[in-house]
C-alpha cells in the first residue's frame, strides 16, 4: 500500500507541477495585453546571420526569405558564415550575391567546424547592425513583414531580445511535434508577458548588439545559444520575449526525429543546468518562471519511469491494483496531448542521460523536409 501511495504522489506531483503552471499562465497572463511600447514605424539597422553547414537543399529559399522582406535596404545586412560545408552550399550563396546585388552579403568561411555558437561569435566581429538576428537556414519567416515585426518590439528601451514562435511544417512523428508547439507557444508568450521566456528559437532570434556583447556573445560550451544568452540578457533586467505576431515555419527531419527531439533536450537541460545559478541575481518577475522551467526541464522527467518501474514491480508482483493505470495508459496515447507530453519527457530522461558523455555541440544534420 505504501508503494501504491508513493506512485500516486509521484504521479500527482509529474502532471500536477506542469499542468498547474500552464493553466496559471493561461488564464492569468496569456490574454492580457503586452505592456510593451512596441512601434510598427521603427526601424533600427539589423545584421541577419545565417550559419550554414551542408545546407545546399536551404540556403537559396533562406536567402531568398529574408531579401523578400519588406524592410529598407539600407538597414539591412547579411551575413553568411559558413563552417565549412561540403555539398556546394557557399558556390550557391556566391551565385546568389551577384544576382542581388542590393542586398549587402558578407561570406564568413571557417577553415575549421567548431559548432554553431563559435561560427556566430565569428560573424558579430563583421556585424554592422544595432540589432543582431540569428536565423536557421532551414527555416521560413511566414510573411514579408517578420522582419518589421520583430524589430517594431525593440522601439521598448527594456526589450533586450525578441523570438519568434514556431509551427512545424509538418505534425511530426504522430502528431507530436504539432501537439508540442502548440502547448508550449501558449507558454512562451505567458512567460513573456509576464516578464520573460528562458527558452528562445533558431528561425529568428533578434538581440540588442550591445547587450548580447555585454554578456560575452554566445557560449561556446552549450548547445542551446540562444536561450542562454537571451536568459542572461533578461537576467541583467531586460525583457526576453517570444511573441505572437512573428511566426516561423520549422523544417521537421524526415529520418532521425526522435534523437533530433533528444539533441533539442540535451541542449535545455545544459542551458538550465547552468542558468540556475543566476536565479538570485534575477528581476522578481522572471525568479519564478527560472525555478519551474529548470524543474520541469532537469528534476520533473524523472519522476515518470520511477513512477513507472515501480508500478511495474508491484504489477509483476500480483498486486491488481497496479495493473489499472498501467491498462488506462494504452488508451489515453490515442489523445495527443497526453501522447505528446510523455514522449516529451522521455526525450528529456535520454538527454539528460546523454549529457553525461556528449554534449553534441555540433552534430550531423539530419535530413529535413524540404
Amino acid at each position: 500500500m505504501l508503494e501504491l501511495l508513493l506512485i500516486l504522489a509521484l504521479t500527482l506531483i509529474h502532471f500536477g507541477v506542469p499542468l498547474t503552471y500552464y493553466l496559471y499562465l493561461k488564464t492569468v497572463w496569456f490574454k492580457k495585453p503586452w505592456n510593451v511600447k512596441r512601434d510598427p514605424g521603427y526601424k533600427p539597422k539589423v545584421t541577419v546571420i545565417v550559419p550554414t553547414y551542408n545546407e545546399v537543399a536551404f540556403v537559396e529559399s533562406k536567402l531568398d526569405d529574408i531579401a523578400g522582406q519588406e524592410y529598407p535596404r539600407g538597414l539591412l545586412e547579411v551575413i553568411v558564415v559558413d563552417s565549412r560545408s561540403s555539398d556546394g552550399t557557399l558556390d550557391i550563396v556566391e551565385k546568389w550575391a551577384k544576382a542581388h546585388s542590393d542586398v549587402r552579403l558578407v561570406i564568413v568561411r571557417e577553415s575549421v567546424r567548431r559548432g554553431k555558437a563559435y561560427a556566430l561569435n565569428n560573424a558579430l566581429r563583421y556585424a554592422s547592425g544595432d540589432i543582431i538576428v540569428v536565423t536557421d537556414a532551414d527555416s521560413i519567416w511566414s510573411s514579408p513583414k517578420t522582419l518589421e515585426n520583430a524589430m517594431s518590439w525593440f522601439n521598448d528601451l527594456s526589450v533586450g531580445a525578441v523570438t519568434c514562435l514556431k509551427k512545424p511544417v509538418n505534425p511530426g512523428f504522430t502528431g507530436i511535434e504539432e501537439g508540442y508547439r502548440e502547448f508550449y507557444n501558449i507558454v512562451r508568450v505567458s512567460e513573456s508577458k509576464a516578464w520573460s521566456t528562458p527558452i528562445f528559437h533558431g528561425e529568428l532570434a533578434a538581440f540588442r548588439r550591445d547587450l548580447l556583447e555585454g554578456v560575452g556573445g554566445f557560449p561556446l560550451d552549450l548547445g542551446a545559444d540562444d536561450s542562454h544568452t537571451a536568459t542572461l540578457i533578461a537576467i541583467k533586467g531586460y525583457r526576453a520575449i517570444a511573441v505572437d505576431n512573428v511566426l516561423c515555419l520549422e523544417a521537421i527531419p524526415r529520418r532521425g526525429y526522435h534523437m533530433w527531439r533528444v539533441r533539442r533536450a540535451q541542449h535545455l537541460i545544459q542551458h538550465f543546468t547552468r542558468i540556475i545559478r543566476y536565479v538570485v541575481k534575477a528581476p522578481r518577475r522572471l525568479k519564478p518562471i527560472l525555478v519551474v522551467e529548470s524543474y520541469l526541464h532537469i528534476v520533473n522527467p524523472w519522476l515518470l519511469p520511477i513512477a513507472t518501474t515501480i508500478l511495474v514491480y508491484e504489477a509483476v508482483n500480483g498486486v491488481l491494483l497496479a495493473t489499472i493505470p498501467l491498462a488506462m495508459t494504452v488508451p489515453l496515447l490515442s489523445y495527443k496531448p497526453f501522447r505528446t507530453w510523455i514522449a516529451t519527457q522521455l526525450y528529456l530522461v535520454v538527454a539528460c542521460a546523454r549529457n553525461l558523455w556528449t554534449r553534441e555541440i555540433a552534430w550531423e544534420k539530419p535530413v529535413k523536409y524540404v
